[in-house]
């Protein structure tokens, strides 16, 4: 009689135990880092994760027990019975792969605990089982004691190693939670082993040991190093990929995917750098927002690949001009942000900020189209101006935007006014989405007349927006915020459908002018758009003008050619208003086959003081006269100015002079007046001639 126990401890090969040790550390890490991945996942890949999980642990757990039962030399011989030895493989992958499912369930400590728990007893029952396979001549006793207390710390240590994995987080508890399974196995495999007693029986014979032992330890331990390598293989290649999808999420979360800029999110991370190292310092960091002029036109104009394309190849430009210690992102849709740290000097700021603006001077191509783009830039610099990356990204897009408001394509520096003038403008905005619902818009129409007669012959369609807490709001305030956005779309509709639908209550002999935006112009149903309300309000075609400023028709002169055309063939009349302003008109008028000419308020004002807009006037008459193209003079106030324009041969006027916008009810009543005016007319005369 003998303890195996006390043979195992003096008597082994350090071979077999030094294998078991290397399978027990390796396969024990391996397991509960695949099974740390099935707590974070869901779906089929958890139970993907949870049978490699179950895998690993088990040929661990069984490779470590049998190579130790092999690492010692016993006096007598033995050998393992087949079905059980197998049918011990089984029982730990099954109970590993249950119990980490157990502890997986839920985040609760007690249902973690509980798979820990179920995970030691699995281990018990696969060592004795393995046991069971063990044949001996004779027969073992049996020590409950230590049978219990082997079945009770493997349940501790497997209870341990899945709540210090839960508690302790993803390096030190996976350390910790494999120090606890590698314990638990150790200690289970020797208190059971020191619980049995080898009586020997003469009489008895073992089967011949089949393969010997070193075969049996190379076939146990490579079948389970086989196993262990391939899964771990699949996890680290799962790991490498999370890895890069991780750090690809990362680009992703930081950068423009059309653009491959970085996004505002990364602006303002690199922005709150530079003001770190600002910081006490005698430096300063500009932020410059670059805000593209008429983009929208562009995407109206050649679709939204090529609004797309032109913003890549813009980005593109702007990223080449950066030095190494410049940063540029695109912050939102048309706007792109640059930062740098700089000196304190104001010039240093605008001469980074026109290195970068001049990257847009040269065209851009699309489709053989020539391309030409302007910005807007604002620049804000800290600490002045702001020490945060918010404020500082807000308050250069306001500095941009002022920028815009003045025409476009400048610099302009922040300035802490136009902190009231872009609340006001975000105000304006909100409530102007809802104006046209509400039906706060009204028309006003300012008539035109005859210049030697002064009979009236028609009126201007002008908007005015009827504000329930700011009352009339005039649309030099809010027309600019709707050409920003769509709603210039809505209310451009609106009002010719308002205006036609009054008009076709007057008389035949009067008309109605309506002004249609650039962004309205650059919409290929703009003609299907008129023919419908003229269809709808009944108006007889050639009543209804249409007024065209060149701002309009020069971002793409071909389409709005197509476009004016298409009016006419309409019946409808076109006219280019505010002539003289721009920078082509002569150019303009020359290419487009306008059916009037309106002069500019600010030249007419001016006659009796200023000999350029006096020149201006009269040789926009001489034009008109000469192309046969009748001229209308807009803000006409005084005697004096209606009667140059007479003697000059100019045919329309409009202007306070001949009264104020008018609502609809007083315009009404206005043709009412003329008319009776006429109808008197030929009375008079008769009675001079005493014909009465």
């Amino acid at each position: 009689m003998f303890s195996l126990f006390s043979s195992i401890a003096v008597e082994h090969e350090y071979r077999f135990i030094g294998f078991a040790a290397f399978v027990c550390v390796i396969g024990s890490f391996l397991t509960l880092s695949i099974f740390s991945r099935t707590r974070r996942c869901a779906g089929f890949r958890r139970y993907l994760w949870l049978l490699l999980a179950g895998l690993v642990g088990g040929c661990t757990i069984w490779t470590t027990h049998f190579a130790a039962m092999l690492g010692y030399h016993a006096p007598f011989e033995r050998t393992f019975e087949p079905v059980l030895t197998l049918l011990s493989l089984a029982a730990a992958i099954g109970s590993t792969s249950f119990s980490f499912f157990v502890a997986s369930r839920s985040d609760s400590r007690l249902m973690i605990g509980l798979g820990g728990l179920l995970f030691g007893l699995g281990s018990a029952a696969m060592h004795y089982i393995g046991i069971s396979a063990y044949l001996v001549p004779g027969f073992i006793q049996w020590d409950t004691s230590f049978v219990v207390a082997s079945v009770v710390v493997g349940g501790l240590f497997g209870a341990a190693t899945t709540l210090v994995l839960a508690e302790y987080g993803k390096r030190i508890g996976l350390w910790a939670a494999t120090a606890m399974m590698v314990l638990g196995i150790v200690a289970l495999h020797f208190i059971g082993m020191a619980a049995m007693t080898f009586v020997p029986l003469s009489g008895i014979d073992v089967p011949p040991q089949a393969v010997s032992d070193d075969v049996m330890l190379a076939a146990v331990v490579g079948m389970t190093t086989i196993i262990i390598v391939v899964v771990g293989t699949a996890f680290l290649i799962d790991q490498r990929s999370m890895a890069e999808a991780a750090t690809t999420y990362r680009h992703l979360a930081l950068h423009d995917p059309m653009t491959g800029m970085p996004n505002r999110s990364f602006l303002k991370k690199r922005i709150e750098e530079g003001l770190e190292a600002i910081s006490g310092g005698s430096t300063r960091l500009a932020v410059v927002s670059i805000d593209l002029d008429r983009f929208k036109d562009i995407n109206d104009l050649h679709g939204q690949m090529a609004g797309d394309t032109l913003l890549q190849n813009i980005s593109g430009r702007l990223q080449a001009a950066l030095a190494e210690d410049e940063f540029m992102a695109r912050n939102d849709g048309d706007e792109f942000v640059a930062v740098k740290r700089i000196a304190d000097d104001d010039r240093q700021a605008m001469e980074f900020a026109s290195r970068v603006r001049r990257q847009l001077d040269s065209p851009f191509y699309w489709n053989g189209e020539t391309i030409s783009i302007a910005s807007s830039t604002g620049i804000s610099l800290a600490p002045r101006d702001g020490c945060d990356a918010h404020d500082l990204i807000a308050r250069a897009g306001q500095a941009a935007y002022r920028a815009k408001m003045n025409g476009g394509d400048r610099v302009v520096f922040y300035e802490t006014t136009m902190e009231q003038t872009c609340r006001i403008r975000a105000s304006i905005a909100m409530d102007l989405k809802s104006a046209i619902a509400n039906r706060e818009l009204e028309l006003y129409y300012q008539p035109q007349n005859d210049t030697r007669t002064r009979r009236l012959k028609g009126f201007e369609a002008l908007v005015r927006w009827n504000h329930p807490k700011k009352g009339l709001i005039p649309p030099s305030d809010f027309i600019p915020v709707a050409e920003e956005t769509d709603l210039i779309l809505d209310i451009g509709a609106w009002v010719l459908e308002t205006a036609c639908r009054t008009a076709a209550t007057w008389p035949g002999e009067f008309t109605v002018a309506v002004n249609v935006s650039a962004r309205q112009l650059a919409q290929e149903t703009l003609p299907h758009q008129v023919a419908g309300v003229l269809a709808r309000t009944g108006l007889f075609p050639g009543r209804l003008e249409i007024e065209l400023t060149e701002s309009g028709l020069i971002a793409d002169q071909e389409h709005a050619l197509k476009i004016v055309q298409a009016l006419k063939e309409l019946g409808v009349s076109v006219a280019m208003d505010d002539f003289g302003t721009g920078y082509s008109s002569l150019s303009t008028l020359q290419n487009f086959p306008f059916d009037k000419i309106k002069i500019d308020r600010e030249f007419v004002r001016s006659l009796t003081s200023n000999p350029q807009a006096i020149a201006i006037v009269k040789s926009t008459l001489l034009l008109g006269s000469s192309l046969n193209i009748p001229v209308l003079a807009e803000g006409v106030e005084t005697e004096d100015q209606l009667s140059f324009l007479d003697a000059e041969g100019c045919q329309s006027v409009q202007g306070f002079l001949f009264g104020r916008p008018l609502r609809r009810e007083q315009c009404e009543d206005l043709i009412r007046e003329e008319m009776q005016g006429r109808l008197s007319l030929p009375l008079a005369f008769a009675t001079k001639a005493g014909v009465r």
